[in-house]
């Protein structure tokens, strides 16, 4: 056992960086909830000793239902596909790259280097360099020129042509009806997996939702005045093919680890049961790299949560159909001068990213605990 001497050395070494976390970190996020309180605006962002008044959840509010602040919520709306997309895509090519390198008889090492080199570079050395290859005159359009087809039209970054409509004023109700879609796949996990006492409690759940669903609660909530659509901007589709491109050797690299630690006994008694090489993969692998797939969801998903460098780099601060909330949080604080809106955006980033990490901290906590 240590000894006492021993402990509060150890707690002496560490104190300087619990005191610098608290102090750059945690009290940082408490100024910065604290100013998208007030009414720090354009006219008192300069100000040496500035006037601010608490307003309390304005800025908030005026976020989410004010008639200037439509580019922000459109933001959000990028925001959620982006994310859908960027996770999706890089997870489903990183496992079937980790599945062809796994077959490989030689060359792994080559391939896996390949694969893993876009993310050794930055947001912004990659948006520069598809900027480049997305041009609507050259690049990824004009390779059809090579075989003497007609040269591609797609708009990779500047078209506005929207997709997948919604009204803003039904927002709680999408909300509600995608929280049920999650609840209950983790629900079905729980009923094959055998887990009654998880189960009972996801089926209570989507009961409740089902239940706000059906009575027509949340219709009732009037979030604007007026209908105010939002959509998928295909414009996405440029930034969602970069940074696939560089983040599906990460995933690729996790499958692949995950794979090598599965062991061999497992394959070979499901070979002996008769499965072919595929249903040993659906049957025997996949299930295994649940924990693996759950950490690379929480790594891209707070990545893609918070993208800014990779989308400033390629299609500029200015450019709606493809901008999300951490290039508007630039805009309003370094442009606009508006330090209070701009941090109540920084704050909900904040809480959007948490709504992802801690339930993955607090099952890691408990699975430790076990």
């Amino acid at each position: 056992m240590q000894s006492r001497r021993d402990q509060l050395v150890a707690a002496v070494i560490i104190l300087p960086s619990i005191v610098l976390l608290g102090i750059f970190v945690y009290g940082f996020i408490a100024q910065t909830m604290r100013v998208s309180m007030t009414d720090w605006g354009q006219e008192a962002a300069m100000v040496i000793n500035p006037e601010v008044n608490y307003i309390g959840m304005a800025n908030y509010r005026d976020l989410f239902t004010g008639f200037l602040n439509v580019r922000f919520r459109q933001d959000l709306t990028n925001m959620f596909f982006f994310t859908l997309l960027f996770v999706g895509l890089s997870l489903l090519v990183g496992l079937l790259l980790a599945v062809l390198i796994d077959q490989l008889v030689w060359g792994e090492t080559f391939f896996r280097t390949v694969f893993l080199y876009p993310m050794s570079l930055s947001f912004v050395v990659t948006g520069t360099i598809w900027r480049w290859l997305l041009q609507p005159r050259g690049g990824i359009n004009a390779l059809s020129t090579l075989v003497g087809l007609p040269a591609g039209k797609f708009l990779w970054l500047t078209s506005r042509e929207q997709t997948l409509p919604f009204d803003w004023s039904h927002i709680f109700q999408y909300f509600c009806l995608g929280v049920l879609i999650v609840v209950a796949i983790a629900a079905f996990g729980h009923w094959v997996r055998g887990e009654k006492g998880g189960l009972r409690t996801k089926l209570i759940i989507c009961a409740v939702l089902i239940g706000t669903l059906a009575s027509g609660v949340l219709t009732r909530i009037k979030l604007l005045p007026f209908p105010e659509e939002h959509g998928f901007n295909k414009a996405l589709w440029g930034i969602v093919l970069a940074a696939v491109w560089q983040m599906s050797g990460y995933t690729m690299a996790l499958y692949l680890a995950g794979l090598r630690t599965i062991p061999d006994e497992l394959r070979e008694a499901a070979r002996v049961d008769g499965a072919s090489k595929f249903q040993v993969y659906r049957y025997v692998d996949l299930p295994l790299l649940g924990p693996i797939t759950v950490s690379a969801v929480v790594i891209l998903g707070h990545i893609a949560l918070k993208i800014f460098d990779l989308i400033f780099a390629m299609a500029g601060p200015d450019h709606y159909p493809t901008s999300v909330p951490a290039i508007t949080m630039f805009l309003k604080t370094f442009r606009g001068n508006e330090l209070a809106v701009g941090s109540a955006i920084g704050v909900i980033l904040l809480i959007l990213v948490s709504f992802l990490i801690i339930p993955y901290l607090v099952t890691s906590f408990r699975s430790e605990a076990r």
